[in-house]
C-alpha cells in the first residue's frame, strides 16, 4: 500500500533531525522556513520550498495577500527574536503570512523550535500541548497571542538536542494537521 503524502513527509521530518541537516537551516529567516518546507515536501508537492503566488484562506480567515507577501516576509524576517515574546510574535506573523500553498504549520513549528533553540536554549515539548488548545490559540493569535504564549511557555524544555523530544514533536505536529470531523473527533 502506498504511503500518504503526510506519512512520507513525516519520514522526511524525522530524517531532517537524524541526518543532521537541521543544523544547516538558517534560523529565523524566510529562507530557513523555505529550506524546511523544501526538505519536508520535496518530491511530494510541486511547490515544495516555493513562496505561493495565489491567495489562500482557511475557514473565514484570509492569509496575507500574495500581492504583498514578499514585502510582508521581509518585514517578518527583520523582527527581533531576542525574547520569548518576540519569538512568538514573529511566529504568529509568519503564520498570518502563510507563505506556502500547503505545509505551513508543519514547517512553521520546526522553524519556531529552531528560533527558541538558538536564542533561548529551549524548545517546545509539543507532546504537552493538546490539539484543540493549540489550534484555538493559533486561531486567536492574530488578535492576541497571550493564549499561545502561555501554551508554549508551559511546554518549554531545555532538552534542545533530545531526539525523543524532537520525534514526539513531529508526531504531534502532524497530528495537529489531521482533519477533525463534525463531531470534533480526529
Amino acid at each position: 500500500m502506498a504511503k500518504t503524502i503526510d506519512e512520507q513527509s513525516k519520514e522526511k521530518a524525522y530524517a531532517l533531525f537524524d541526518s543532521g541537516a537541521i543544523h544547516a537551516i538558517e534560523v529565523g529567516t524566510t529562507e530557513g522556513l523555505r529550506q524546511i518546507h523544501k526538505y519536508l515536501f520535496d518530491g511530494l508537492f510541486s511547490f515544495a520550498g516555493q513562496i505561493r503566488e495565489k491567495n489562500i484562506s482557511k475557514g473565514n480567515f484570509r492569509f496575507a495577500s500574495s500581492l504583498y507577501l514578499s514585502e510582508s516576509l521581509k518585514k517578518i524576517e527583520q523582527m527581533s527574536e531576542k525574547t520569548f515574546e518576540e519569538i512568538i510574535a514573529k511566529y504568529v506573523e509568519m503564520n498570518i503570512a502563510h507563505p506556502f500553498m500547503e505545509g505551513n504549520g508543519r514547517s512553521g513549528r520546526i522553524w519556531l523550535d529552531l528560533m527558541l533553540k538558538k536564542n533561548l536554549k529551549q524548545c517546545v515539548d509539543w507532546s504537552r500541548i493538546g490539539k484543540r488548545a493549540y489550534l484555538s490559540a493559533m486561531e486567536r493569535s492574530p488578535v492576541n497571542d497571550l493564549e499561545l504564549r502561555e501554551l508554549v511557555r508551559s511546554a518549554l524544555t531545555g532538552k534542545i538536542d533530545d531526539r525523543e523530544i524532537f520525534m514526539k514533536g513531529i508526531d504531534r505536529s502532524y497530528f495537529y494537521e489531521e482533519t477533525v470531523n463534525d463531531n470534533g473527533e480526529e
